[in-house]
C-alpha cells in the first residue's frame, strides 16, 4: 500500500496509518514518533504535552517514541536518547518480517552518523509500526553496522492517556467504597513482587510490596526482569491498556507529578494528571552486538473495556495494608 507522506502545519513530515474500522495512527519521520492513535471512536489514546516544542532539534514530549543510547547513558535512554530529536526516512528496502494481515504498516530507518556519535560506532535502527483494529505494534531492531562490537541500552517510551491520576483519597470521607474508587483511579498491575530501580533515591534497589502500583507522588522507576504482559487500569475511562512485549525485559514507570512538571518547560502545569509513562525497556542489562548482528525488539499495546474490580485486588488490603 502507498504511504502517504505530507507536510504537517509544523512543517515536519508525517505518516498517516488507518484502518478499515475506524482506529488511526500518525508518525512523523522526526524522531521516528507515533505522535497519535485514536480508537474506532475517535478517542485518543496517547498524550501529548500542551507545551510540546514541534520544531526540529528538540525532542517532542509525548506520544512513543524509540529511544536508543549507547550502554552506560541510562539516563539519555530515558530521556529520548540520541534517536529521538533527529530525522528519520522510510525504509525503502526493509529487512524480512513476518507479513501482518489486515494492518496498516510503515517502516522507518536511522542510520548513526559520526555527528550522533561522541565515541563512534555505526549502526542502523529500523522500526516498523503497524496498525490494526485496537492494536498498535512496534517491531524495533538494532543492526551492528561497525567493524566491532558496541552494547546500547533502548527503550519504547509510551505516553499513555489516563484519567486524572491526582485523584486522592480524603481521610474524613465515612463512605470508604468512594475511597477505594479514588484510589484506583489509574493503576498498574503485572509489576508486583519485583526489584526495581527508584530514579528518585539515586537508583537505589527496592522490592515492590504492593498489590497493584497506584499513584500520589512523583514517580521515577525501573522494574527488573519484567513480565511480557502489563496492565495500566482506568476506572475513570473504563479502559484498560494492555502492554505486551518481547526482548525488552525492563519497565520503567514515570510520571512527574506537580513540582517536576512545573519544572520542565515542555509540560504543561497541569498535564501530569492526564498521563503516565510505561515504557518497554532494556536498562539493566547491555544488549551486545557484534559486527553484522541484528538484534529485534517488539512490543504490543492494545485497549480493552474494563471495569474496576479485577478480581485481583483486595481493597481491605489496599485501604489499610499499604500507602
Amino acid at each position: 500500500m502507498p504511504l502517504n507522506v505530507f507536510q504537517d502545519k509544523d512543517g515536519l513530515p508525517r505518516i498517516v496509518l488507518t484502518d478499515p474500522n475506524g482506529s488511526s495512527a500518525e508518525v512523523l519521520l522526526y524522531g521516528g514518533q507515533i505522535v497519535s492513535w485514536k480508537n474506532q471512536r475517535k478517542e485518543e489514546l496517547l498524550f501529548m504535552s500542551s507545551k510540546a516544542k514541534w520544531k526540529q532539534h528538540k525532542a517532542i514530549r509525548g506520544g512513543i517514541s524509540a529511544c536508543f543510547a549507547r550502554f552506560g547513558e541510562v539516563g539519555s535512554v530515558e530521556q529520548h536518547g540520541m534517536t529521538g530529536n533527529r530525522m528519520w526516512s522510510l525504509d525503502r528496502d526493509p529487512s524480512p518480517l513476518p507479513p501482518i494481515d489486515n494492518h496498516s504498516s510503515v517502516d522507518l530507518i536511522f542510520k548513526s552518523t559520526g555527528v550522533d556519535l561522541k565515541k563512534p560506532h555505526s549502526f542502523e535502527l529500523r522500526l516498523r509500526i503497524s496498525l490494526s483494529a485496537g492494536k498498535l505494534i512496534l517491531i524495533p531492531r538494532v543492526r551492528n553496522t561497525d567493524n566491532k562490537p558496541f552494547s546500547f541500552a533502548f527503550s519504547l517510551c509510551n505516553y499513555l492517556s489516563v484519567s486524572d491520576i491526582s485523584c486522592s483519597y480524603d481521610n474524613n470521607v465515612a463512605d470508604t467504597s468512594k475511597i477505594v474508587i479514588l484510589l484506583f483511579e489509574v493503576r498498574i498491575e503485572g509489576l508486583e513482587t519485583l526489584d526495581y530501580f527508584d530514579n528518585l533515591v539515586n537508583r537505589s534497589r527496592f522490592t515492590e510490596q504492593a498489590d497493584a502500583i497506584t499513584f500520589d507522588g512523583e514517580t521515577d522507576r525501573v522494574y527488573l526482569s519484567s513480565p511480557n504482559k502489563i496492565a495500566i487500569i482506568d476506572h475513570e475511562k473504563k479502559r484498560t491498556f494492555v502492554l505486551q512485549k518481547n526482548a525488552l525485559p525492563d519497565a520503567v514507570v514515570w510520571n512527574p507529578w506537580n513540582k517536576k512538571a512545573k519544572a520542565l518547560p515542555d509540560l504543561g502545569d497541569d498535564d501530569y494528571k492526564m498521563m503516565l509513562c510505561v515504557n518497554s525497556a532494556a536498562i539493566d542489562v547491555p544488549i551486545l552486538l557484534k559486527p553484522c548482528e541484528e538484534w529485534k525488539g517488539y512490543q504490543e499495546l492494545s485497549t480493552v473495556s474494563s471495569s474496576y474490580c479485577s478480581g485481583q485486588l483486595d481493597p481491605r488490603r489496599v485501604l489499610y495494608g499499604f500507602h
